[in-house]
């Protein structure tokens, strides 16, 4: 299974990523693919991101049985913890906290 979630991305990548994957919601893609498939579309997801940011997610034989790759400025960073991969959180900007 692999999972793609995009944010402020050009159309034309949200096209691209449809030729590939079923979009369940706007924005989140899933699908079954091989690992040679998996790495071409994050290719494609590198050179059209522009300004958005994407996690990619895939099931592997791993210790909590995923793995995942991030791209673009997000306050979720992921942090690998006893060969867990976890999610962090940045601190809020100042302008967030006006919000």
């Amino acid at each position: 299974m692999l999972v793609i979630v995009v944010e402020n991305v050009p159309p034309r990548l949200r096209g691209r990523l449809s030729v590939w994957l079923l979009e369940v919601r706007p924005g989140v893609y899933v699908g079954n693919l091989s690992k040679r498939v998996r790495e071409m579309i994050w290719n494609h997801i590198e050179q059209g991101i522009a300004e958005g940011n994407a996690i990619m997610i895939w099931n592997t034989n791993t210790e909590s049985g995923y793995d995942l790759l991030t791209l673009g400025q997000n306050r979720r960073i992921p942090v690998e913890l006893d060969g867990i991969k976890l999610v962090s959180f940045l601190p809020a900007t100042q302008s967030e906290n006006v919000l």
